[in-house]
């Protein structure tokens, strides 16, 4: 169906932060998937594990016990301090069992329509629940009747939360995004869970993290929780867990790791031996390659080159991030820049129509991240002196 704008490129192999495609020409990929292979590609330990798993056991369903998602799901309560885990397919389903789990939770504490609040210009996937929880027109759009259920509050502005706190009854959680990706790279206030985690507290609500996109070392720890000293009640993970397999969790502590029954929630795919494998491998290499200092390294040295490039560069409105994930945001509308970045053999992306966004592997070294900043650098400059 044509559901995508595609680029006019086909790719075929790819090594590290490289791919090629079908005319033997390479890419430097800025981009990994979209935060998916943290690893880069074709890592290879993340397919040792893929191809014997594939030689062993693939799939038998949750009817019975998974031998390799119960060491996943040990793994993830280990690094998060979360309690347990529910496994999927995707971002979108992590939420939607986010979603789930804490209308069943409003509808155990007697609250008859269950309200979360979620915030503008995020993203939480493209389902009817996850797209109404989102705060993007774009994707609501033509899919009315939209979701109930939903408040929304601007991101990082804990006041707009305290009034919705006083005045509404009906509200059970709250979900939120660590940093938004989608929205635009925007990175909150250092305080900004803390409250959130306050207010949560005093009010009995589940404070609810998607860390789709911010989870599983992105941000240079774990999780991005991990930044404000915080626990939440539930986190969503997928994107970066699998190393490229689909794969989601939606992890859970404390009473909202109790809510789920036996029949209240299930996926016929969801932590099948092989994406476990995968997952299992993805978070041993970052483990034993100590990626996650050097995320923090590789983001700390974009973003200081690219400051320091991009100097008093007329058109250049801001340079944010956090760990592997850099936002450059323009003053005017700059999707062209990725048709122009993919003939310089870079893959970049555009996000929020004024931000590019850069989501690097965490093995991209920082000759190539040299590389890409002089690429992208040289590009804006034409792109805004012209």
């Amino acid at each position: 169906m044509n559901t995508y704008a595609r680029l006019p490129v086909t790719f075929v192999k790819g090594e590290g932060v490289w791919l090629w495609d079908d005319q033997g020409q390479r890419y430097l990929d800025a981009l990994s998937g979209v935060a998916v292979c943290g690893l880069g590609h074709c890592h290879p330990r993340l397919t040792k594990a893929i191809c014997q798993q594939a030689q062993t056991l693939i799939h038998t369903s949750n009817l019975f016990r998974v031998g390799k998602q119960e060491q996943l799901a040990t793994r993830l309560v280990e690094l998060s301090g979360m309690d347990n885990a529910f496994f999927c397919n995707s971002g979108a389903e992590a939420n939607e069992a986010a979603i789930k789990l804490a209308r069943l939770y409003g509808h155990n504490k007697g609250i008859a329509l269950p309200t979360i609040i979620v915030m503008e210009r995020s993203f939480h996937g493209r389902t009817m629940a996850t797209l109404t929880a989102s705060g993007n027109r774009k994707v609501q759009a033509g899919f009315e009747p939209l979701m109930t259920g939903f408040v929304r509050v601007p991101y990082n502005n804990l006041d707009a939360v305290a009034q919705v706190a006083a005045n509404n009854k009906e509200v059970v959680a709250l979900l939120v995004e660590p940093f938004q990706g989608e929205g635009g790279v925007n990175i909150p206030e250092v305080h900004y869970l803390q409250g959130l985690r306050e207010i949560c507290k005093q009010k009995d609500w589940l404070l609810m993290l998607d860390e789709v996109q911010s989870g599983i070392g992105r941000s240079g720890k774990w999780f991005a929780f991990q930044h404000s000293g915080i626990f939440p009640d539930v986190v969503t993970l997928a994107k970066g867990l699998g190393g490229g397999v689909p794969i989601g969790a939606c992890l859970a502590k404390g009473i909202a790791a109790e809510v789920f029954k036996p029949g209240n929630h299930a996926s016929t795919f969801g932590g099948n031996p092989l994406v476990c494998a995968a997952a299992l491998e993805t978070l041993a290499v970052i483990s034993d390659e100590n990626l996650l200092d050097h995320v923090v390294e590789l983001g700390d040295f974009i973003r200081n080159r690219l400051s320091t490039q991009l100097a008093n560069q007329k058109g250049v409105v801001d340079i944010r991030g956090q760990g592997l994930i850099t936002g450059i945001e323009l003053s005017v509308p700059c999707v062209d820049l990725v048709k122009k970045a993919l003939e310089r053999k870079l893959l970049i992306n555009v996000t929020s129509d004024k931000v590019i966004r850069l989501l690097p592997a965490y093995v991209m070294q920082q000759s190539e991240a040299e590389q890409v900043v002089d690429i992208l650098c040289s590009l804006i400059k034409e792109f805004l002196n012209n």
